[in-house]
């Protein structure tokens, strides 16, 4: 499988890169048979957090006999000291190994302090000192602290939402971070599930040396999906720049993205997945929403009380009560119409 530098780190990756959100949904001996597919595969690179729950444990189970022939990418939320300190050692543990190839502070709302001696940034430098981590880089949502990131010098790489939906502001930020040699990793390849194209995705990603996209796995179909797509080397034909361009009027702009940043909701609505529903049910199969228990936990959006703490907490601005409410109605209504066929 061909490899490509992750910027200045000198990191050789593959160019299909296996995100490990999803497999926190499997049990932790088949998500670590999935992690050992996928390296058997040729991938080399794995992209996991502190706050995905058991992922970091599942790496662990699946992939620490090999780990000096792979490279690992984590996370910390973590906006202190102690903090950042605690989840590097625990992540270890978990990964059962010494040292983190890529270390990444996760979704900061403003850009850590490298000149702070008790804030997360140091806790970062002391690790990296102690050979616990041997880069460091950041992940984000908002251009204004990716631009700040990329400006500062002092992170390595930087993670943010790319795909074929991405607007001139992305382009820009994959161009400077080119101009700075700093790594450029592409999150939200498929816009949050909406997009199902994997040729066109793959394709997409294939016009840009220096954006090493990572895929969220979660079934063995969606690796060989992904493998096949890799092993191809797809280009932009005409046709899929016309498929391209029909999606992007149909999708750009006002959507969500399905980061998930909104929560926690005081209602229990999973805005997430509730802001985007008419495009989830146009656009992939509809019988899954048909059920008793996903039709009680769309209903819960009947209970959003307006508060707006989604909303301010968007980091693309999005107006989501308003979103809930007209997701709300579409539903009800496709739900009434499609009744009688299940």
């Amino acid at each position: 499988m061909k490899k490509i530098r992750l910027g200045r780190t000198e990191l050789m990756v593959t160019r299909t890169a296996f995100g490990a959100l999803p497999v926190q949904r499997r049990s932790k001996e088949d998500g670590a048979r999935l992690l050992r597919m996928a390296y058997e595969a040729g991938i080399n690179f794995f992209d996991t957090a502190n706050a995905y729950t058991d992922s970091e444990e599942k790496i662990g189970m699946g992939l620490s006999d090999v780990r000096e022939n792979i490279i690992i990418a984590t996370k910390s939320g973590g906006s202190d000291y102690e903090t950042v300190k605690r989840h590097i050692e625990m992540s270890l543990e978990r990964m059962r190994t010494d040292y983190i190839d890529l270390f990444q502070f996760h979704n900061p709302a403003e850009l850590p302090n490298p000149q702070d001696p008790a804030g997360p940034y140091a806790a970062a430098l002391e690790a990296k000192k102690k050979g616990y981590i041997r880069h460091i880089g950041i992940t984000n949502h908002r251009l204004r602290v990716a631009h700040e990131a990329i400006e500062s010098g002092s992170f390595e790489t930087l993670q943010f939402p790319f795909s074929y939906l991405a607007g001139e502001q992305e382009m820009e930020l994959v161009r400077k971070c080119r101009e700075h040699d700093m790594g450029f990793i592409a999150m939200k390849g498929l816009a949050g599930g909406l997009l199902t194209n994997v040729t066109l995705c793959r394709a997409f990603m294939n016009q840009f040396d220096n954006v090493v996209p990572i895929w969220g796995i979660q079934f063995e179909e969606q690796l060989r999906q992904w493998i096949e797509a890799e092993e191809a080397e797809p280009s932009m034909t005409p046709e899929l720049i016309e498929e391209m361009e029909r999606e992007r009027r149909e999708l750009a702009g006002s959507f969500c993205r399905g980061c998930g940043y909104c929560l926690p909701c005081p209602a229990g609505i999973e805005i997430f997945t509730m802001a985007r529903l008419d495009m989830l049910l146009t656009r992939s199969p509809w019988r899954q929403y048909m059920t008793d228990d996903f039709h009680k936990k769309a209903m819960k959006m009947a209970d959003c009380v307006h508060c707006r703490a989604c909303a301010s907490r968007c980091p693309y601005g999005l107006d989501t009560p308003k979103l809930i409410e007209y997701n709300l109605a579409n539903y009800e209504r496709f739900y009434t119409e499609h009744l009688d066929q299940i």
